[in-house]
Order: structure tokens, then sequence, then C-alpha cells
């Protein structure tokens, strides 16, 4: 299986804030952004953390019936995307819905995509895309799924179909 581990920082097994119902949530580990006033800054590092087996992380949300989706969240998801969209992939086909954290904004994931095809996988596999850097200035702890005004939730397969931008309802 290609790249068949991931690195990750850690996997919280429920959680109702990491997007829309019970969700896995998995903490990438590596990220090139080191946003000022991050929520997660020891997923920065890109030696730290652990490697786990994405056959584990797939096993983890199989046996837990409760859950709605998987989130992967970070660090970068984006730094590794070969190995989260192939987690991506393999949890969609299991019926699970997927939402991914990054960065990077929708454009620059797509306009990126030509060179970094693994981009473009990870991206068609997900569902819902909280795109941009977090921005201490624009920091709002009232948002849904997301931590500054900056930062968008995108229906990714929705954008995908109009070649455009298209917000999400949450």
């Amino acid at each position: 299986m290609m790249d068949s581990c991931i690195r990750i920082a850690g996997i919280i097994g429920e959680s109702i804030v990491d997007g829309p119902g019970i969700r896995l949530v998995v903490f990438a580990q590596g990220c090139p952004h080191h946003c000022p006033g991050c929520h997660n800054p020891e997923t920065h590092a890109y030696e730290g953390g652990k490697s786990v087996a994405i056959a584990e992380i797939l096993q983890r949300l199989a046996m837990n019936p409760l859950l709605d989706g998987i989130t992967l969240s970070g660090g970068e998801p984006f730094a590794q995307a070969a190995g989260f969209a192939l987690l991506a992939q393999s949890a969609r086909q299991r019926g699970f819905h997927v939402m991914t954290y990054s960065g990077y904004t929708y454009e620059e994931l797509t306009a990126s995509s030509e060179q970094n095809p693994a981009w473009a996988l990870l991206l068609e596999q997900t569902d819902l895309l909280v795109d941009g850097p977090f921005q201490l200035a624009e920091r709002n702890l009232l948002l849904p799924f997301r931590g500054s005004e900056n930062q968008r939730v995108i229906d990714v397969q929705e954008s995908l179909r109009q070649g455009k931008v298209v917000l999400a309802s949450v």
C-alpha cells in the first residue's frame, strides 16, 4: 500500500468541535506555516509525533459506531498529502464524511495541484475544507469549526464541480 503510514501528533477518538457530527480527529505532524498563536504548536516539527499505519487509523474509525466522519487536522495534512489522501479515500469508501484543515487557501491548493498531484488527490477526497492560516488578529472563538475570521469552511465537492469556491453552510 503506497504511503501506508503517516506521521501524526495524535488522535482524538470523539470530537464534536472539529466538524459536523461526532468525529475521529487525526493531527498531522509537521507544518510549514508556524502561525503565531497556533492552537497546536507541538505539531510543527516534522520529526515529532509518531508514525502510524493508515490501516490502524481505519480500524479505530470502524470500531466506533457513533462516528460520522474523520477530521484531518494538524500540523498540515497537505505536507503528507499522499498518505492523508489514502486515509481520506479509504474513510469515504466506508461511508465516512471527511473534513480537512489546511493553512493553505483553496486557491493555493488548486493552483499547485499540477505540481503536487497528491494535493489534488487529498482535495478530491475531502468533503469540507477549512482553509487559510490561523490569524491571531482575526481570532474569533464563536466561529463554527475554525479559529479566525479569514478562514473559510468550503464545500469542496461542490467547489470542484462549479470550478469556484462554494462556502458550506455550517
